[in-house]
């Protein structure tokens, strides 16, 4: 279970994130949505111990992460909004880094970099150094890495941002079969396609809070809207908006 407890956290005297809960059950597949500002990033990086929360706690499989980071970390993998590739490494050497730092070594090692380079495709780049790689490239690189030593938590920003349409249909194949394993998944999105695809639960946040939470059928009951992009919209800014404000929020 990924948990957050009455966080709060502020920059400069301004508050970003303001008394946020939620938690999210194994095996199930947690949206989180909200307008460029309003928490969302900050949110995920207290939860992966990137940042330090002014109060509260957030909490990976029962364990609070400030307390127990080493540990965390064995449970946890993270997409972020930086890649964070070493571009002078090979896929097959970054990996392979990565990988050892958890704990894998001998046979286990070799087995775990075997199955993430058949599930995610990454023959052809496997011995490639990855300067010069596409955005989408990279972004399956740092899914891989989040992956390679199979965590029962997965956290993840914006995922299929500059994805072609094949690798963003990968990642969602992906994710669907890690619930099915039992993961905990979250991920934030503008893309409302893909919330509705992907999302058992779906969280809207405003001014660095949870306003509403639901599934998305939930969520459009509750708006009395017909999508989530307009149940979004009204649950978060109390109101509708027309389709060229629609695209500008989306």
């Amino acid at each position: 279970m990924i948990k957050v407890k009455s966080v709060c956290k502020q920059f400069s005297g301004t508050p970003v994130l303001k008394d946020l809960n939620f938690s999210i059950a194994d095996g199930q597949i947690t949206a989180l949505l909200g307008a460029n500002g309003t928490g969302k990033t900050t949110c995920l990086r207290i939860i992966t111990g990137l940042l330090k929360a002014d109060s509260g706690h957030a909490y990976i499989g029962g364990l609070e992460v400030s307390k127990y980071p080493k540990e965390v970390r064995r449970k946890l993998g993270v997409v972020g909004d930086r890649e964070g590739l070493y571009e002078r490494l090979t896929v097959a050497e970054y990996l392979s880094f990565f990988a050892s730092a958890q704990g894998l070594a001998g046979d286990n090692l070799e087995y775990a970099l075997q199955s993430v380079r058949e599930e995610l495709e990454l023959s052809k780049l496997w011995n490639r150094r990855t300067k010069g790689f596409s955005q989408g490239e990279r972004m399956k690189v740092s899914l891989a890495r989040a992956l390679v030593h199979r965590p029962s938590h997965l956290i993840l920003d914006e995922p299929t941002r500059g994805l072609d349409v094949l690798a963003a249909r990968l990642l969602r194949r992906t994710l669907l079969r890690l619930r099915a394993e039992g993961t905990a998944i979250l991920f934030s999105s503008h893309i409302m396609a893909e919330v509705v695809e992907l999302s058992d639960t779906v969280l809207i946040m405003a001014n660095g809070t949870i306003v509403d939470s639901g599934t998305p059928d939930e969520l459009n009951t509750r708006s009395g809207s017909n999508n989530l992009e307009d149940s979004f919209v009204k649950l978060a800014y109390g109101q509708q908006v027309g389709k060229s404000q629609q695209g500008e929020v989306a």
